[in-house]
């Protein structure tokens, strides 16, 4: 679906803007007749219908006709645009080129992954130093025929002798785990089975932890409610279900549970949570057999992890009392908050920190832009590492003898570049560029800062072609997320570049709900404060069109996941706001997404329409499918999965349908549903 989704904004963006004497773009559209049934939820008193509830029953016959009759009208519509083909070239020519990661030393082989530019995944290659003809090691792409298993994680010992790794068979989150002997590529035990949510951490090479869920029952693999997170350990030669629960399960409640061994195999630290946000952190000293689990800090509210040892300290990283983050230390006779002394300070900038060579590697945010500080372990500032330009910079991680560290920096229109770092020097030296058919210097990029509703100031990334004159038809495609803490940061996309070199203009607001600037900027687009998230979105196309760059017939608006909740959200409040709309994957329905999967997890974001009647109501003010009243909507491409167990199809079958009904104007109404 990633590859689908640039290809279908650029030609629905394009062909609902075409002159409509063009007959070539124009198709009578005939929308399958969506069932409607007399569901009625009852909540603090209010009766609220919920007329397309069987779309929930994602298994049925009666889904599955509708999903593929669905399918049908959208691919009538898209295969009848003349210059469809033209694109999809252009973008072929853009994704074909050579991608390779950073390398990674696990024992005698440096490990990395390339693709040669239209392989569905990448391939894992090793060699035994960087002048050797590396070998192919592992290849996802050999999994099926059809491309539907993929490869999700993997894990090396630090000997390098054993490699776990992680598949997906039809997108599930559900995973196998195999474990191989890297020296004589043979498989090593049996493959475990029903793993979610979930790596491995390996202690020695005896064994290593993962986590799971209990696996719901036969038929209710996608909508079941995935609960109560455990922490298992594996030892190789012995079957799974001799696997030792560590922590988790109903005794100790939590939604999501992670284990990782630190890196002298001393410590075992705990992350667990109940929501996305917050956690309470936990430490075993594996060195001690009779050892406890100890909490750190048992603030659900707040953040802590384990990003270094040294002996008996502890080095973690924090946001108690520090809502941009601080490093802290501790020791584990008594690793508790009023133990804590500062290495490095909160800042005004949001911090994330690495650790490799002996020292730390401070990420700041400045306004969604990396900075990178290097100190060392006693919280001692070294330098300000060098970058390449204004943009992300991602790694700087490795182990503590390292004195060679890796990493990438990239922007809007500066592609995924490798650097080699000198621990010692910082020096960096150009390591792996990839060579693509467009030229970075035609392209702008600009930061400008737009005032919401409320006054509150918003950063935005608007980047477009050099000599672009502000003509107000410039096509403009609006994207955003704002949710869940997540940063929205300059990120490189080839078929971005189709749209820029097409005379479109790509704008990238960071509005409230993200973590650009902290707990408090995340905190402010969350539950009752919702609504900040939406107006801060409207408010950013309000500026595209105020300031001359494009007006709402030539605005698309997009997002996915959460921000498919946003595209949704905005659409019902303000449908004249733009002439597009893109909402994948939406969380649309906001009285119901709790009660599937993983949408518990959601409720620290939005609430819950049973915490309270005040939240009822206002999430039934906002919530996508509820209000869904007539009016002339956007051309709208809804994209969804039908095996998609993170968020629950029906949000995206149900908000379809109702839009459908609901949409007064001549402009299509699509949905593209990925089917196995």
């Amino acid at each position: 679906m990633k590859h689908l989704l640039p290809l279908v904004v650029l030609v629905v963006a394009f062909a609902c803007n075409a002159p409509k004497e063009n007959a070539q773009t124009e198709v009578n559209l005939s929308y399958p007749i969506t069932e409607k049934v007399d569901s009625i939820d009852t909540y603090f008193d209010t009766r609220v219908p919920d007329p397309y509830r069987w779309l929930e029953d994602d298994m049925s016959a009666q889904t599955a006709d509708w999903v593929k009759s669905q399918n049908e009208v959208t691919f009538s519509y898209l295969e009848n645009i003349p210059f469809r083909d033209l694109i999809k070239q252009r973008l072929k020519t853009l994704y074909d080129y050579e991608r390779v990661s950073a390398p990674n030393k696990y024992g005698d082989w440096e490990y990395f992954y390339k693709n040669d530019g239209l392989q569905n995944q990448s391939v894992l290659y090793r060699r035994k130093d960087a002048n050797a003809e590396p070998e192919v090691f592992l290849d996802p792409n050999q999994f099926s025929k059809d491309g539907t298993i993929s490869l999700a994680s993997t894990s090396f010992t630090d000997d390098g002798k054993l490699f776990g790794y992680l598949i997906s068979i039809g997108g599930s989150d559900w995973r196998k785990v195999i474990i191989m002997d890297t020296e004589t590529m043979e498989l090593v035990g049996d493959t475990l089975h029903n793993v979610k949510f979930s790596g491995l951490s390996w202690k020695g090479y005896e064994g290593f932890y993962y986590s799971s869920y209990d696996k719901p029952k036969e038929g209710s693999v996608l909508s079941a409610k995935t609960q109560y997170h455990k922490l298992y350990y594996h030892k190789l030669g012995t079957p799974q279900t001799d696997d030792k629960l560590i922590f988790g399960g109903e005794k100790q409640p939590y939604r999501y549970i992670s284990g990782s061994v630190s890196e002298d195999d001393r410590y075992l630290a705990i992350s667990a949570a109940s929501s996305t946000s917050g956690n309470v952190l936990f430490i075993k000293d594996l060195s001690n057999p009779n050892s406890k689990i100890i909490s750190v800090d048992q603030d659900m509210e707040t953040e802590e992890s384990l990003i270094a040892t040294d002996g008996e300290r502890l080095i973690l990283q924090t946001n108690t009392n520090a809502p941009n983050n601080r490093i802290v230390q501790t020791t584990i006779s008594n690793p508790t908050t009023e133990t804590w002394e500062d290495l490095i300070s909160e800042t005004e900038n949001v911090l994330s920190a690495n650790t490799g060579g002996g020292y730390i590697f401070a990420s700041y945010l400045e306004d969604a832009k990396t900075m990178i500080k290097q100190f060392d372990l006693g919280g001692q500032l070294i330098r300000d590492v060098a970058l390449p330009g204004i943009g992300s910079a991602y790694g700087f991680g490795g182990k503590m003898d390292d004195t060679e560290l890796y990493f990438t920096f990239t922007s809007f229109t500066y592609p995924s570049t490798i650097f080699k770092y000198n621990i010692g020097s910082g020096e960096s030296k150009l390591y792996e560029q990839p060579d693509i058919d467009f030229n970075p210097e035609d392209y702008v990029t600009d930061q400008i800062f737009y005032k919401s509703k409320d006054g509150t100031e918003v950063p935005m990334f608007i980047v477009y072609k050099k000599g672009l004159e502000k003509t107000g038809k410039n096509p403009t495609y609006l994207y955003a997320y704002g949710g869940f803490n997540v940063s929205l940061r300059p990120s490189f996309s080839t078929s971005r570049i189709l749209w820029l070199e097409n005379g479109g203009i790509y704008a990238q607001p960071n509005i409230r709900g993200g973590g650009e600037y902290g707990e408090e900027w995340h905190k402010a687009g969350t539950k009752m404060q919702k609504q900040n998230v939406f107006d801060d979105f409207i408010a950013a196309g309000e500026y595209l069109i105020d300031n001359g760059y494009t007006t709402s017939d030539y605005l698309a608006i997009a997002g996915g996941s959460n921000g498919g909740l946003l595209v949704g959200a905005t659409m019902t409040q303000r449908p004249k706001l733009a002439r597009v709309a893109f909402p994948a994957v939406g969380v649309m329905d906001m009285l119901r997404y709790h009660k599937f999967t993983a949408g518990a997890g959601w409720a620290s974001d939005y609430g819950t329409s049973e915490e309270s009647e005040e939240m009822f109501q206002y999430l039934l003010d906002y919530s996508p499918v509820h209000n869904l009243d007539p009016a002339d909507y956007p051309a709208t491409m809804v994209t969804t999965a039908d095996h998609d167990d993170r968020v629950v199809p029906a949000h995206s079958f149900k908000f379809a349908a109702g839009l459908q009904e609901a949409h007064t104007g001549d402009t299509p109404v699509l949905i593209r549903i990925e089917t196995d």
